[in-house]
Order: C-alpha cells, then sequence, then structure tokens
C-alpha cells in the first residue's frame, strides 16, 4: 500500500538551538528551582547532596551526585511516592538524564496529584 505525501504527517526537527538541554551539564538547578518555588523542604549534606519533601510528606526527592550507593547503582536522582491510596514506588533517574527532564517528571508528578 502506498500512501501519498499529502497524507503523511509533516516532520518536524527542533532548531539545533532549541535542543541545548538535550546534553545536559548534569546541575540540580532545574530541579531545585522547581522544587523551592512549589515549597518544598530543601535540606543540603555536607557532601552535597540534597533531599527534598513536599509539603505533605508523601514525595521524597533525592539528588545524590556524592552518594556512594546511589552511584554504585548508576543513579543520582531518586523519588520516592507514598500515595494516599495505594503501594509507595520509587522512580530514579542516572546521571545521563538531563535535570531538565527530571524537572519535568516532577512537574507532571504535581500536576497529577493537585487533581
Amino acid at each position: 500500500m502506498n500512501a501519498s505525501t499529502t497524507l503523511l504527517p509533516a516532520v518536524v526537527r527542533p532548531a539545533v538551538e532549541d535542543r541545548h538541554w538535550l546534553s545536559s551539564d548534569h546541575c540540580a538547578g532545574p530541579v531545585l528551582d522547581l522544587l523551592d518555588n512549589l515549597g518544598w523542604a530543601l535540606v543540603d549534606t555536607p557532601e552535597a547532596n540534597v533531599h527534598a519533601t513536599s509539603p505533605d510528606g508523601r514525595v521524597y526527592v533525592g539528588w545524590l551526585p556524592e552518594d556512594p550507593t546511589a552511584w554504585k547503582r548508576n543513579i543520582v536522582w531518586q523519588i520516592r511516592v507514598q500515595p494516599a491510596e495505594g503501594d509507595p514506588w520509587v522512580q530514579e533517574f542516572g546521571h545521563h538524564t538531563p535535570s531538565e527532564g527530571v524537572a519535568g517528571f516532577i512537574a507532571a508528578l504535581v500536576a497529577h496529584s493537585s487533581r
């Protein structure tokens, strides 16, 4: 079956300058700024790790760049959720995941939980 090119969707390619975040500099800024703006409690450790808890205490976000246990598992971000109903769950991201992607995940989680 041949499809006419007029029936196929157009390919959209963002300009290279629009994709700068795809090669993250591994800073935690986008996530920590989001959490701070959301009013989450942030705690820095002397080792440069950061732990954050949502105002209702149901979500924990850890930035763990200096945690040996996390590095052995190739993660730098850990998100733990204790829903009001249902089983708790954990999502982890490695050092190759841009912080902007983690921030987007958290923003979607917060938006979903506020419904």
